[in-house]
């Protein structure tokens, strides 16, 4: 109960403190990320994501300081942190895949997470230079989410030909499954349609997984934009509070199932439907 309302009172000072940062003005977070100079080839959507990098190694920093077999303190909180997203992956891919990728898997869940945290704290969006907001959202800039999709999406094809080789992986998508003989060239036709099919549906994956991101990070921005401008600058933080435990949450989710649909779509090319292993 005490952890639930010290929980609140911060949230509510940082919807008010939010509220206030505006200096009175609410305005429609634009679609593209603005440059802080025109000189500068830096936008303000780059300037987070250097500082959810600098957090992330800041933490690391301090996790690894004074390593010790039997984890105490801030050692046992980053271990427990990673271990139920290894084990999470590990249930899900197994262990031969969740060993080979999770330096990726985890990389890019944690940074979608402190990501889309950073972009709740007060300031974000309303703090100026030269008339430009100094930080913008990371994951609300479609350029940030569609380099993790597409970095995902070349990762992938690597992945699955070294797992499969080049011509199981193309049996993997055009093959008939389980049919031999006489049936087997009967229906060869339909399964290179359908090989067809299942390209393009991984062509269209990067695209799918930049805007689901994008669209659900940039709508809850643009939520707390409206919902401010609805009312007096005083009491702006009354609408945006419930939003700031939505966001809170959106935050987590969101990272979850970015990381959840990619290990699924390299779970589904590399399982060959003889391992089973115990979840």
């Amino acid at each position: 109960m005490t952890r639930f309302l010290v929980t609140t009172l911060g949230l509510w000072l940082l919807a008010f403190a939010s509220a206030f940062g505006a200096e009175g003005a609410h305005h429609a977070l634009p679609l593209d990320a603005q440059p802080l100079h025109e000189s500068l080839p830096i936008t303000n959507s780059i300037t987070m994501v250097w500082l959810a990098v600098i957090l992330i190694v800041i933490f690391c920093q301090i996790a690894t300081r004074k390593m010790s077999l039997v984890p105490t303190g801030f050692q046992n909180f980053a271990e427990w942190v990673v271990e139920s997203l290894y084990t999470f992956l590990e249930g899900l891919m197994g262990a031969h895949l969740t060993k080979r990728t999770f330096w990726f898997f985890g990389s890019i869940f944690f940074f979608i997470l402190v990501t889309n945290y950073l972009g709740l704290i007060p300031g974000v969006g309303t703090v100026t230079y030269g008339g430009t907001p100094i930080l913008r959202g990371g994951n609300a800039d479609i350029n940030m989410t569609a380099a993790m999709a597409f970095t995902f999406a070349i990762l992938w094809i690597y992945w699955a030909i070294s797992e499969n080789g080049l011509k199981g992986f193309i049996a993997h998508i055009f093959a008939p499954k389980g049919v031999k003989g006489f049936l087997f060239w009967t229906l060869m036709p339909l399964f290179i349609f359908v090989g067809f099919l299942e390209i393009i549906s991984i062509a269209i994956r990067p695209v799918a997984l930049s805007f689901r991101l994008f669209g659900n990070i940039y709508g809850g921005e643009q939520t707390l934009e409206k919902l401010m401008a609805l009312v007096p600058d005083y009491l702006a933080f009354l609408p945006s509070l419930p939003f700031y435990f939505m966001e809170l949450l959106v935050g987590f989710v969101q990272a979850l199932v970015f990381t959840l649909l990619c290990a699924i779509f390299l779970k589904l090319i590399c399982d060959h439907g003889d391992e089973h292993e115990s979840h």
